[in-house]
């Protein structure tokens, strides 16, 4: 196999060496190769924290050398960041505890010296469902004083979203209400979180070192040299991969456009499982951009710094920012950067400025208030880096090796007298052709996953492009033989254009892989009927399969259709169970904390 300048972190000059070099390699030249490097990378972590050490002065108080760090994670980033930033702490001495909220038991908080919490915000400035719990008792009544206690906080969030890192805030705020000190100050991060996440951890590091006498443990920052290969693609070093196919699933005449996309994985080692994302950068339209360049009478071939690295004006519209959402940081620096009063005044007043961006981009931004003298440079530095899109995977790895499918709905709607679209989706739908490449990377997502026991009984609710991880289940299932019960809930618009991979599923049911499926078409009968219906249909036979220790999961809409299905569940459980609602919730949130009630929303 050659390696390739574009799918590997060599430049070409490297690249034709290694190319050279390997093939003429011996098995035993290789074997011995491998070892060294390993090696070399354990002697770099080893001399890593080479800084003179200095004896603590005497009055100061030795910090303790254990920390937790709790994480609270829908789609698997503060989870990541949690475990990278314990990993980091081990190689340095410290003995550290990575754990989910919804797996710490709230009462042990009191035994806690260091802690760190990683937490993202979800929906409208909520918690994520594993942090549900503890959330909940931290702002509760039966919160600890906490003496001796030091802690501190990174925050994940979206700005262009009104709560921006609610959650993240909350426990910030609650912590120092209950006697916490900071270890260092909270750290808010929007979608280009690595960066700040990085300046986080090396803050942290220094505050638990202050006082700290020693020495760091060698055997922590050990390298196994039979430890499985990582790939050395993922966000910050995205594959290249090639589109293998690329078709709608929707029939003539229907009112969606879904994309499915067949992806190769050929060459780059990733890996991943049902449940799992696949992230992508998107590309901005061609005419959004052009219109953008024309708006501000700007040269599309002017050289702009992105970073570290120099590029035509066009290319940074197109690549590496955002033009398609107003975000209040965004509206605040434009503010700032313009002068114009009006706009001024507008993000003066938040209920003034919330309403002016909903569905407004930067196009709307710089025609509103023009003119705008300041250079292209200074224009583009204020934009927000473009951020990946995250996509349910709907295949299985076992079933499909060294390739990854995606499902897409493509996103067009009008506002404000102008048709709009959504990124990543219209340019799947309409500029993403075979043979075409897009920087991808893997998003391992361990809060939506089939159970252990391939025996345990699955439901799965998934409306839409909902469906895709459900897909993935099934094959993986199917592959491996699991003989677990199953039961889809689907819902669409129409039966006969938009029951997507229906002949699959038709499959999958008569062939036994698929126990039971219930369909719900919303516009094909008098009354809408959506999948919430079905399963209030079917309550009896669904409540005996939660009895029998089934597992929910739901994937879609977080806004109304998750909603929806979870009233819908403690409907079903109050009513079949014969219990109070507030029993019937609590029966749902223990399933949500044994990891029977999982959900992938958005």
């Amino acid at each position: 196999m050659q390696l390739q300048v574009m799918n590997s972190p060599f430049n070409q000059e490297q690249t034709e060496l290694l190319n050279r070099l390997l093939p003429t390699l011996t098995e035993t030249q290789s074997l011995w190769l491998s070892g060294y490097l390993a090696a070399i990378q354990s002697s770099s972590l080893q001399a890593a924290p080479a800084v003179e050490e200095r004896p603590a002065p005497a009055s100061v108080q030795a910090i303790p050398k254990e920390v937790t760090i709790l994480f609270g994670s829908q789609t698997g980033n503060a989870q990541n960041l949690a475990k990278k930033a314990g990993k980091t702490l081990e190689e340095r001495g410290f003995q550290v505890t990575v754990s989910a909220m919804s797996d710490f038991k709230p009462n042990n908080l009191k035994k806690v010296k260091n802690l760190l919490i990683v937490v993202s915000t979800h929906g409208e400035g909520d918690p994520p469902d594993n942090a549900l719990t503890f959330h909940e008792f931290v702002h509760g009544k039966r919160a600890p004083k906490l003496e001796d206690f030091r802690y501190s906080v990174l925050a994940l969030g979206d700005s262009s979203y009104e709560f921006f890192c609610q959650t993240g805030k909350d426990f910030d705020k609650r912590l120092e209400e209950l006697g916490g000190t900071r270890i260092t100050p909270r750290v808010d991060c929007d979608l280009d979180f690595e960066e700040p996440a990085a300046e986080w951890a090396e803050a942290v590091l220094a505050g638990l070192s202050e006082g700290e006498s020693s020495s760091p443990s060698p055997a922590a920052a050990s390298v196994s040299a039979s430890a499985p290969a990582e790939s050395v693609y993922s966000r910050s070093n995205p594959f290249r991969a090639e589109i293998l196919e690329n078709l709608n699933l929707n029939g003539r005449g229907s009112n969606k456009e879904t994309r499915h996309l067949e992806i190769s994985l050929e060459g780059s080692g990733l890996t991943y499982q049902p449940g799992d994302s696949l992230g992508v950068y998107p590309e901005n339209d061609p005419e959004l951009v052009d219109l953008l360049l024309a708006e501000m009478s700007w040269d599309p071939e002017e050289a702009v710094r992105v970073k570290e690295e120099t590029v035509t004006l066009k290319e940074a519209l197109t690549a590496h920012f955002e033009i398609t959402v107003l975000t209040k940081p965004l509206v605040e620096k434009a503010a700032k950067l313009s002068g114009n009063e009006e706009l001024q005044q507008l993000v003066s007043d938040s209920n003034q400025l919330k309403s002016y961006m909903d569905g407004r981009d930067l196009i709307d931004l710089v025609r509103d208030f023009k003119p705008w003298n300041s250079s292209a440079q200074e224009f583009v530095s204020i934009l927000r880096k473009m951020p990946a899109r995250l996509y349910s995977i709907s295949s299985s790895f076992e079933a499909n090796p060294d390739e990854v499918h995606l499902t897409i709905g493509a996103v067009r709607y009008d506002a404000h007298g102008r048709e709009r679209k959504g990124v990543c989706s219209i340019l799947c739908a309409e500029r993403l052709q075979p043979g075409d490449t897009l920087p991808v990377f893997i998003q391992h997502n361990e809060n939506f996953k089939l159970p252990e026991n391939p025996d345990t009984p699955i439901i799965m609710v998934g409306p839409g492009t909902g469906i895709a991880p459900f897909r993935s289940f099934m094959q993986e299932r199917e592959e491996s033989g699991a003989d677990g019960k199953s039961w889809l809930f689907f819902g669409d618009q129409h039966f006969v254009t938009d029951f997507l991979y229906q002949t699959e599923w038709q499959k999958w049911l008569k062939d036994g892989v698929l126990s039971k499926l219930d369909v719900a078409f919303s516009r094909d009968g008098d009354e809408k009927v959506y999948v919430q219906h079905r399963m209030q249909e079917n309550s009896k036979e669904l409540f005996q399969w939660l009895q029998e220790g089934a597992a929910v999961y739901i994937c879609g809409d977080e806004k109304n259709m998750a909603h929806d299905v979870h009233n819908a569940l403690i409907d079903i459980i109050e009513k079949e169970g014969g219990i109070s609602r507030d029993q019937a919730s609590e029966y749902l949130a223990d399933m949500q904390k044994n990891k029977r009630y999982q959900r992938d929303v958005y």
